[in-house]
């Protein structure tokens, strides 16, 4: 069966391979897609030094790297942290700690203005010493905070190294639990289990890079002797397995991902088999509070008993009285409106906390299980911003909580279960606001649809002023109010305006939001970015020379989509770490696991539908666009600098103006550390500012030139 296997492997690499000669027929630029290949790489080193010698040439360049840089390392900042037992872990990256320290305090400490933190792992220290490229990726714990397993990627990629760590005696387990770089998970489901999906190669995979199997491992046997629990199938997302903690009980749990938004769900019965839990796999399993099993669903559905409940509600149902041939009873928390959803849900010892937003304006509510009936209480803070959940404590009462607005820097909210919040922390103002205004507009889509958006802008602005706006719209994320300390240096106090806006395909309104802008409905997150820009150029907010678009990943498909329908529309673009090839992003990085968002185009309807919109196929030397700057990442790993070396490639023999800035570090956030990440954003400040003609205006007061500029 082997050798067979084998043969069929081979005559399967073949035909791929022979399939991609074909394409490069039609595709000149195929040959980026070697990621690591020597021409590849001489073409990114050509580029990124073009194009940092035009920037960084600028006067304001190493300024704003300097600003930027200075708030990233400011000992100031809210070392926000997670809370486990009696602690508050915190991983701080800083000046003197570009990798990292990961460390902890005590909860009573940690309220205090200068915490005693003791650390756990200097991550520069142990990539000296190793002489490794370490990038922190996280590190789960053991219920009894023994054990540790530290996940370490080298250069920041989604692939990573995993390896046991001695929490007492701050030490790495000789010859303890041990997984070599890929893209596995693993979890401590005791101090001597770990549940794991490990990368073996192919085969063990998913078509979309993820693992395929689930493996239990105890102490003292061989990694080859590791049980399988659970096999997914190779066109699967990815495995995943875990423990739901509920007090002191510690529930594990299975999880196979069909596709990117369906999951099935399995747990272990008493004579230690495994059961599917007969839920919607639509259903989104949110955690286990006294005994209740919560989800929140994509759907609509018809519970057990005939109650029909909408999608985007919170529901939970006994898990004890629950098998693979039945549910029991389903109790409803939360239903949202049709401008209202529900952001993040977090269980915590005492209470289920839950962040809700309504008209893309946040706030947190406290639901409790007793006497067999949820109660719900909406918490005392601020309004007009974002709320978020910084963590909650399985084992105590405690919970964090934030609240932010795109002009009010962010304050952590402490709750020891009694409801009452005390204010812990705070950030300072990083920039002066009190001439700045934030307001929220509607504009009407091509169908239709009204698409909100906030503007951030002078108060007593004169004529229009250069214009970034930023968009997402997919895979159900949300953007909300937050504060930007980049925008307001580099942006909001010089002059310009900040436009935020909140497409379909985005979760701002639940499900049904984000269905709206579906695979073959992608078409209208387009046209909602388009509508918000013709909206604020319609209002005199800004002009076509002066409006810069901005969106990394998802928001990189938005904004070079937009270039191409909309050219008409724009003075500059910055596209990060994008998607730009629909026609093959399958192929590439773990492209795969994004059929259920774009659809798949082997799928000739498909196919033919991404044709219609997909940048890369799209862009024509007929047409004049906006200028561009692509950046990305060598080691993006997710969806890799493929995309972008490809679109700048074929722009640039087109004809049109094109910038091109591979960072090697960083994995899909194009930065591992503060001085990547202040490069990374002073190189496209200072884009934005050449290109669309900001002239350092003080916000208090002046006109913004109406030519760009240019």
């Amino acid at each position: 069966m082997r050798a067979v296997a084998v043969v069929v492997f081979a005559v399967f690499a073949a035909a791929a391979l022979a399939a991609d000669k074909g394409k490069s027929m039609d595709d000149p630029y195929l040959w980026l897609e070697d990621i690591h290949g020597a021409r590849a790489l001489d073409w990114v080193k050509a580029e990124n030094a073009r194009s940092l010698t035009v920037l960084k040439a600028d006067p304001r360049y190493q300024k704003d790297y300097d600003a930027i840089l200075k708030v990233m390392d400011a000992s100031d900042r809210i070392p926000y942290g997670s809370l486990d037992h009696q602690y508050v872990f915190n991983f701080w990256q800083d000046r003197e700690h570009p990798k990292g320290l990961w460390r902890r305090t005590t909860i009573a400490d940690y309220a205090n203005p200068s915490p005693h933190w003791e650390t756990l792992i200097d991550v520069d220290k142990l990539a000296a010493d190793e002489k490794e490229n370490w990038v922190w990726k996280g590190a789960p714990c053991s219920a009894t905070l023994t054990r540790c397993l530290v996940l370490l990627s080298r250069g920041g990629g989604d692939a990573v190294v995993v390896r046991e760590f001695d929490l007492p005696s701050k030490s790495f387990v000789k010859d303890g639990f041990y997984l070599k770089e890929g893209k596995s998970f693993a979890q401590l489901v005791d101090d001597n289990t770990v549940l794991f999906g490990p990368d073996l190669g192919p085969g063990s995979l998913t078509t979309s890079g993820y693992p395929r199997l689930i493996k239990i491992w105890h102490r003292g046997e061989p990694i080859a002797a590791a049980k399988i629990l659970l096999e997914g199938k190779q066109t699967d997302v990815a495995v995943a397995g875990g423990t739901l903690i509920d007090r002191e009980q510690r529930v594990p749990y299975l999880e196979r991902a069909v596709s990117f938004f369906e999951e099935e769900h399995s747990f272990q019965s008493a004579d230690g088999t495994w059961w599917k839990l007969p839920m919607p796999l639509s259903a989104q399993m949110q955690g286990l509070h006294k005994g209740q099993l919560l989800f929140t669903l994509r759907d609509d559905w018809t519970a057990p008993g005939g109650r029909k409940i909408a999608k985007g509600s919170l529901i939970s149902l006994p898990l004890a009285e629950a098998s693979a041939q039945k549910l029991p009873a389903v109790s409803v928390l939360y239903t949202p409106g049709p401008r209202s959803s529900i952001d993040m849900v977090a269980p915590g010892r005492d209470a289920v906390y839950v962040s809700i937003y309504d008209n893309v304006v946040g706030s947190i509510h406290a639901f409790r299980f007793a006497g067999g009936k949820w109660s719900d209480k909406k918490l005392d803070l601020p309004t007009g911003g974002s709320t978020h959940i910084i963590s909650t404590n399985d084992y105590g009462p405690q919970a964090y909580f934030s609240f932010e607005g795109f002009l009010k820097p962010s304050t952590l909210y402490a709750d020891d279960d009694s409801d009452v919040l005390k204010e812990i922390k705070a950030l300072p103002a990083r920039f002066d606001a009190a001439g700045l205004v934030t307001e929220q507009f509607e504009a009407s889509s091509k169908d239709g649809t009204k698409i909100p958006y906030f503007v951030v802008r002078a108060r007593d602005a004169k004529g229009p002023r250069p214009t970034i706006l930023y968009g997402y719209g997919g895979f159900e994320i949300s953007l909300t109010p937050s504060y930007s300390a980049n925008m307001g240096m580099m942006w909001l106090t010089r002059g310009g305006t900040y436009v935020l806006a909140n497409i379909r395909g985005g979760g701002e309104f639940g499900p049904a939001w984000h269905e709206a802008a579906l695979k073959t409905h992608r078409q209208r997150a387009f046209d909602d970015f388009a509508a918000v820009a013709a909206d604020i150029e319609k209002r005199g907010f800004t002009t076509p020379s002066q409006l810069g678009i901005m969106g990394g990943s998802n928001g990189g498909l938005l904004v070079s989509t937009v270039m191409t329908q909309h050219p008409e529309l724009l003075g500059a673009v910055v596209c990060q770490v994008p998607l730009v090839d629909m026609l093959r992003y399958t192929k590439i990085g773990a492209g795969a696991s994004w059929e259920g968002e774009y659809g798949d185009p082997a799928d000739p309807k498909m196919a033919a539908y991404l044709r219609t919109y997909s940048p890369y196929q799209n862009v024509s030397a007929a047409k004049k666009y906006a200028p561009v700057f692509f950046v990305t990442a060598t080691s993006d790993d997710r969806v890799t600098p493929v995309h972008a070396r490809k679109m700048a490639a074929k722009m640039q023999a087109q004809g049109h103006s094109v910038l091109f800035y591979e960072n090697t570090d960083g994995g899909h956030a194009a930065a591992a550390d503060h001085k990547q990440a202040a490069e990374m954003w002073a190189l496209s400040f200072v884009y934005l500012t050449r290109e669309l003609g900001l002239s350092s205006l003080s916000h208090k007061g002046g006109e913004g030139r109406s030519d760009g500029g240019r």
